[in-house]
């Protein structure tokens, strides 16, 4: 009889379960539960995971969490695996900031919950411990979901279920993605917000909308005005008839298509028609191969 392969945990269910056992907020508050360790093991027995998607640690936050682990101790356990290279030895799953604060602090065991994990659940929770670090820029969370969904092809749904967050607060980041490299370095350098990025990703160019947002410090609301303006100044397509205004349902499914094919995509109805078409910008010729990737794929002849 064939030995049955062990279940593998799914996003929103067995990997939510795991990230319960641990609140990754390195600084819980007096109501916040601390979980029991399974163990304490010492610092040189653990080593940092080599897939870990953060590599930058800024020295002034390891030290403030290093004096915070020196005064109370290491609140929050490390999730740790047996190292499937060397056999005695831990790598981490979740906690480097932690395990490394914890040398600093010059503490010689840590504790830790010790799981069970494969490569891809490992890959997994490391990429969620980044997301729900308070630190990350726009573009570095919307990455991480990218890559939740691209790597293991969980929904934009279960993201929100299983991280408590809002389906709209997903879609509308991925959405960031779209925009010229650019326009996203500035949210990376904190010199745009989420909000001012939103207002840009419909309009002709982002780009140039982008420069002229930061050099005046426009506010989100003055940079929305901006979009419309240069929205109303481009040559219209069809003289004739009203301006049809798109519905937020439209809005939002340009923005969902936007999201996945990573590629602006706008949806114009005819005017008291049920017809209409579907436009998609690409910025390169890699994106125009990848789209046709994807049509190919989905297109029902292509498994023939």
């Amino acid at each position: 009889m064939a030995e049955k392969k062990p279940e593998r945990r799914g996003l929103g269910r067995g990997l939510s379960a795991l990230m319960a056992d641990v609140n990754l907020n390195e600084t819980p508050t007096a109501d916040t539960p601390k979980p029991k360790p399974d163990s304490r093991l010492p610092v040189e027995k653990i080593r940092p995971n080599p897939d870990q998607p953060r590599r930058a640690f800024s020295p002034e936050a390891l030290a403030e969490l290093s004096e915070s682990i020196r005064e109370k101790g290491v609140i929050q356990p490390l999730i740790v695996r047996p190292d499937p290279r060397e056999a005695g030895m831990y790598e981490i799953v979740a906690g480097e900031r932690r395990w490394r604060a914890s040398q600093m602090a010059q503490l010689h065991e840590v504790p830790v919950l010790i799981r069970d994990l494969d490569d891809t659940e490992v890959l997994e929770i490391a990429i969620i411990e980044n997301i729900q670090r308070a630190d990350l820029n726009p573009v570095e969370e919307a990455a991480g979901y990218r890559q939740l969904m691209d790597r293991f092809g969980h929904t934009q749904e279960k993201l929100a279920e299983a991280l408590s967050k809002s389906r709209s607060h997903i879609a509308n980041l991925l959405r960031l993605l779209t925009l010229p490299d650019d326009v996203q370095d500035l949210l990376r350098e904190g010199k745009l917000t989420s909000g001012h990025a939103r207002a840009l990703i419909t309009t002709k160019d982002p780009s140039a909308l982008a420069k002229i947002v930061v050099a005046k410090g426009l506010s989100v609301r003055e940079t929305e005005r901006l979009a419309k303006q240069e929205g109303a100044g481009a040559k219209p397509m069809r003289p004739k008839g009203p301006k049809v205004q798109k519905d937020a349902d439209t809005i939002a499914l340009e923005g969902d298509l936007s999201a996945t094919l990573r590629m602006r995509v706008s949806v114009d109805h005819d005017a008291g028609k049920e017809s209409g078409k579907v436009s998609i910008t690409y910025k390169s010729l890699e994106q125009l191969d990848e789209l046709c990737r994807i049509l190919s794929v989905s297109s029902p002849d292509a498994s023939k």
